[in-house]
Parts: C-alpha cells; structure tokens; sequence
C-alpha cells in the first residue's frame, strides 16, 4: 500500500485575515456570486520563484493567498526548498516532486509568481513547471485548472516574466486568465514585516485574485467537457459514447 504523501513544503500564511491594504468598501465578499457552486471553495495552488529569505515572489504570493481565503477559496503555498532539478533522480522519485504533484492534482486554480532575473523567470519557478507532467498515472495535473501570472521586478515594470508564464501556462493546458500583476522595485513595496503597502500594484493584485475566483467558479461545473480531446479519445481507445458519459450528454 502507498504511504500517503506528507505536506511537509506547504507554508503557514501569518495573519491570513489581516488584510492592511485592502479597501473594505470596495471589496466584494464573494466576487464569483451567480458564476457557479461555491460549494466546496475552490481550491487553489500558488507557487514562487525564489528562495531567499526575504523573498518578494513569496511575499506577493502570500498577500495572494490572503485575498483568495478572504474570497472564499482553499489555499495552498509550497516551499520548493529542497526540490530537485528535473531527471536529477530516476523517474523524478523525490518526495518534494510527489509532494509537488499532489499539490497541483489537488487543486482548481494556480497562481504562479515569479522574479525577473535576466530578463526571465527564474529556475526555481521554471523547475517547479517542469516536474508538473502532463500526464501523470493516467491523472493531468495542470490540464484544465485555471491560472493566475505575476512577476516582481528589482527594476522598472516589465512583462517578460509575464509573458513567458502564459507561454508555459498555454503548454500545460491551463486557462491563463486576461488578468496579470507586474510589480516593480518589489523591495519598495513591502514593509518590514514583509506586508505589502498599499498601493496601484496591491490593488491589480486584487483585480487578478478577483477574476481568478471567478474564472474558477464559472468553469468548475463544465470543467471534464472544455479538456475532453479527440486526439486522448484516441489514445485512450474511448469511443465516443464513453466520452458522453463523461459529458453528461448520453
């Protein structure tokens, strides 16, 4: 028998309700109202891109995690730590990729932030895309679930890091939504508690967490019929009236 997987590189959220830059009288408590079930929360995964102590991919992925929770969602945060490069291990058998994995097989949506670092995402960030196969024992860890792209820049505002996450999003099969944040000079807009100020970067950060919600909860219910492909039908030898089985229209 498997031994269940141990959520050993998940990070505690500090103060998840203690939202200091957010605007009450502008807020919707619950944005995806009339999209779809709210019931379970949709469960969210978000990822960074460095591992410095004081990381700011981290720190705008934490203010994330308090939107979404705040929104009604299921966070998850991992700590890619001790995660290894990709073939570093036969058949990637490392617990932080098990780990990594049933995170991402967990989840409805993603946030995935990362440093810019030579004009690009950084390793980490690319690492952690790379041990998410796009089949895996017969399941699809990324395929279908919607996403969320944010970058920090040391400099001024950019996109590349951006834009090169909608690239690796768009391969992995998942729903990029239009939304993006991009904040620059990230070391100016956190405080030392490692809280970010308010701000018009704080604030698109709200916007993307908003449409990823609803994103979610719009798609959630038609989530099996939008990722049922001719080509798998195929490979899978699942002739057609499988299939609408599947898309509840036999």
């Amino acid at each position: 028998m498997t031994e269940p997987v141990q959520h050993a590189r998940l990070r505690p959220l500090a103060d998840p309700a203690h939202l200091p830059a957010l605007k009450p009288a502008y807020v919707h408590a619950s944005p995806a109202i009339g999209l779809g079930p709210l019931d379970p929360p949709p469960r969210i995964l978000l990822l960074y891109g460095s591992l410095r102590e004081r990381s700011y991919s981290r720190l705008a992925v934490e203010e994330a995690a308090r939107l979404l929770q705040h929104f009604g969602c299921e966070t998850r945060i991992f700590d890619p730590f001790d995660l290894p490069l990709p073939d570093q291990f036969a058949g990637d058998d490392h617990p932080a990729v098990h780990e990594l994995r049933e995170h991402s097989l967990w989840s409805e949506g993603q946030v995935w932030c990362s440093p810019e670092r030579h004009g690009q995402i950084t390793g980490i960030m690319k690492t952690q895309i790379d041990h998410l196969p796009l089949a895996y024992k017969g399941l699809r860890p990324t395929q279908g679930r919607t996403l969320a792209v944010m970058q920090v820049s040391a400099g001024s505002q950019s996109f590349n890091s951006v834009n090169s996450l909608r690239v690796l999003g768009r391969w992995m099969r998942m729903f990029t939504i239009p939304n993006q944040s991009s904040v620059a000079k990230a070391y100016e807009e956190f405080d030392e508690a490692g809280r970010m100020k308010p701000s018009s970067y704080y604030d698109r950060i709200v916007d993307v967490v908003e449409e990823l919600v609803r994103f979610t909860v719009l798609m959630r219910p038609h989530a099996d019929q939008l990722v049922d492909r001719y080509s798998e039908r195929v490979d899978q030898d699942r002739p057609v009236h499988a299939a609408a089985e599947i898309l509840g229209s036999a």
